[in-house]
């Protein structure tokens, strides 16, 4: 059973209000009448847009913005992708639908295996199917430690592939396939520019400034409740598409401070999130006002990267007892993650001088410098003696390539032996934490949209940041989780959402 929706007191907050539906017998007339409405043009609408008019489909697409793209054009470029792609056979990286399948299994909080089949077993077909778009994934690979390449090399780890357990449950392998555009952010905005372009050459519309605000249901005895359209408002201008199936793809609602502080309240905690001004969950609640449940509402990606350098991983992160919590080595949301649950989300990076640097992106304060352990102890006002028996024993057996408590890997292991020593603050409200929200609507692998007793809504599809498929928690979220999945299931609800007009 899917978990559903809370119902608190701030659920009922203005901004968590469930739209009305509108019944099919109150509609006096369509402005139009299609195969498919997609709603929202990221990367999931872009990608069901494509995939339900290359079927056939008669597709129209209401976006609210004046452009396409949504949170995705700021994105660097990473969609996470393997089982044997090109680009991993190009740059002697083995990988397999089983073993990746496994690695998703262990790092998911609620794994889905239909899901994660068939993204593991589909994912060399969907690499082919992006590329036919119009681009190519370089055929290199980036092997530093980094959030994303600074480049265009096409392949790197961006994910807890080498960091214990999962290592030992699944071969690792690198699955993070960036576009072919250098830079930290907005690469995946070439992905949606070809995407638009698709669409025009299939006759899909877009229609720009336009937004669904409530979902059209077939009121008849004969109906089933079934979702055949939306109500749609354009500035003052308002009026009814009517539609075979409507696939909801607007986005999260990581910009709407209500079902923020009903869902993730962490959220509202740190300076910065990353999404679009129309990441106000509309898309989540429109799918609940027809009985739509929803999964990880409560689950959010909170992160702060401390690296690149990678050499910063060589250092050791403690708590204000002084003490270690996590593998350096992971990837950095599940650091952040773990940071999040010490007392009073507390944590310090504390690196010799043989291996400190500056990070590449200045999100973690450099506190100060120190001559001894004693010294740095008491300036960051730790518990007498913790942090030099911390630091005695992960030299003691980092000396020797072994980390018995949290089993960094080898390549990252290097005693800190040689002073001075730096501090760099992890801590909430110190570091510079950013985030976004991962629930959504709970939907089959084909993206249609279930009911709260898991009957489906007949007509009703989501994907994206709408949708809970793979990315179920910060644990085992990795860069280019949101595009593989967005894309690829964005595809799977315009399939079946086209295959509607045939039935």
């Amino acid at each position: 059973m899917p978990e559903t929706s809370v119902t608190s007191g701030a659920d009922t907050a203005s901004g968590c209000a469930i739209p009305e539906t509108v019944p099919l017998s109150a509609v006096e007339s369509f402005t139009d009448e299609v195969d498919v409405l997609v709603v929202g043009f990221g990367i999931a609408g872009g990608c069901a847009a494509v995939q339900a008019a290359s079927d056939g489909a008669n597709v129209l697409v209401l976006e609210r913005a004046a452009v396409a793209g949504g949170t995705t054009s700021m994105a660097g470029g990473h969609f996470y992708l393997g089982g044997g792609t090109p680009v991993q056979v190009a740059t002697g990286h083995e990988d397999s639908p089983e073993e990746m399948a496994k690695y998703l299994t262990a790092v998911s909080r609620d794994p889905e295996p239909d899901k994660i089949r068939a993204y593991c077993q589909d994912s060399v077909e969907h690499f082919g199917w992006l590329e036919a778009l119009g681009f190519a994934f370089e055929r290199s690979y980036y092997p530093e430690k980094a959030v994303i390449q600074p480049g265009t090399e096409g392949l790197m780890f961006t994910g807890n592939e080498k960091v214990w357990p999962f290592r030992e449950q699944a071969v690792p392998a690198p699955r993070g396939h960036k576009v072919p555009v250098p830079g930290d952010t907005e690469g995946a905005a070439m992905v949606i520019d070809l995407l638009v372009k698709r669409c025009g050459d299939l006759g899909a519309e877009i229609r720009y400034e336009t937004g669904a605000v409530a979902l059209v249901v077939d009121d008849s005895p004969d109906g089933d409740g079934a979702v055949v359209g939306v109500r749609w408002k354009r500035f003052k201008e308002t009026g009814y598409i009517r539609a075979g199936a409507v696939v909801l793809a607007a986005g999260g609602f990581v910009m709407n401070p209500d079902m923020v502080a009903a869902h993730t309240p962490q959220l509202a905690e740190k300076p910065f999130t990353l999404g679009s001004t129309y990441d106000d969950g509309l898309g989540i609640r429109m799918g609940r006002s027809v009985g739509g449940a929803t999964k990880h509402m409560d689950q959010a990606f909170v992160t702060v990267a401390f690296y690149p350098p990678s050499s910063l991983l060589k250092g050791i992160i403690v708590n204000k007892r002084g003490e270690r919590f996590v593998a350096e080595d992971s990837y950095h949301s599940r650091t952040s993650g773990f940071v999040l649950d010490q007392p009073d989300a507390a944590a310090y990076l504390i690196v010799d001088s043989e291996h400190i640097e500056h990070p590449k992106f200045p999100l973690t304060p450099f506190i100060d410098g120190w001559e001894s352990v004693a010294e740095m102890e008491a300036g960051l006002e730790l518990p007498e003696g913790s942090l030099q028996r911390t630091l005695e024993r992960y030299n003691e057996h980092a000396a020797r390539g072994e980390d018995p408590d949290f089993h960094k890997h080898p390549d990252w292991l290097a005693p800190q032996d040689a002073g001075p020593w730096g501090a760099f603050d992890l801590s909430l409200g110190k570091a510079f934490y950013a985030g976004f929200t991962i629930g959504g609507l709970a939907v089959t692998v084909d993206g249609q949209v279930r009911r709260e007793d898991d009957s489906l809504v007949p007509g009703l599809y989501a994907a994206g940041s709408c949708a809970s498929n793979l990315a179920q928690d910060a644990q085992g979220y990795a860069s280019g989780t949101q595009l593989g999945e967005g894309s690829y299931f964005g595809r799977r609800a315009g399939a079946a959402a086209a295959a509607r007009r045939t039935r």
